[in-house]
């Protein structure tokens, strides 16, 4: 199950939640997942938490791997939603699609992929599944 969690910002295209499905089910993520997208501020202060980088980034991913009592919890993403939409506008395409390829970069790091530390695997898994998915959204 993936939960999105959107306080305050527009709700993703219905399209995100069934694409984001699609994208953990291909790479065998087990667990549920909570998506939060958020503001800058939020953003900064948790990169600042835990990366030591005292600014806002596009996306954090916290993975978990718990087995909880209601189940497996895989991890958390958090999307800064005025960068996305600031990568959006550069790229070309629309919000949700933004969306995706950024939330598909956490679910990969949730998985236990890391594109620092691999020979360039990690990015191009990316780009093939959002190349594959981002053909239902909007």
């Amino acid at each position: 199950m993936i939960a999105i969690q959107h306080e305050g910002f527009p709700a993703p295209a219905r399209e995100f939640r069934a694409a984001l499905r699609q994208a953990a089910a291909r790479i065998g993520l087990k667990g549920r997942v909570t998506v939060r997208l958020a503001g800058a501020e939020e953003v900064r202060a948790l990169n600042r938490r835990f990366r030591q980088r005292d600014r806002a980034t596009d996306v954090l991913s916290f993975p978990l791997a718990e087995k909880l009592p209601e189940g497996n919890y895989a991890g958390d993403i958090l999307i800064c939603l005025p960068i996305a939409e600031r990568q959006a506008r550069r790229a070309g395409h629309s919000r949700e699609r933004e969306l995706l390829l950024l939330a598909i970069h956490g679910l990969l790091h949730l998985k236990g992929l890391d594109h620092v530390a691999d020979a360039g695997e990690m990015l191009a898994l990316q780009e093939r599944l959002f190349a594959e998915l981002a053909r239902e959204m909007p």
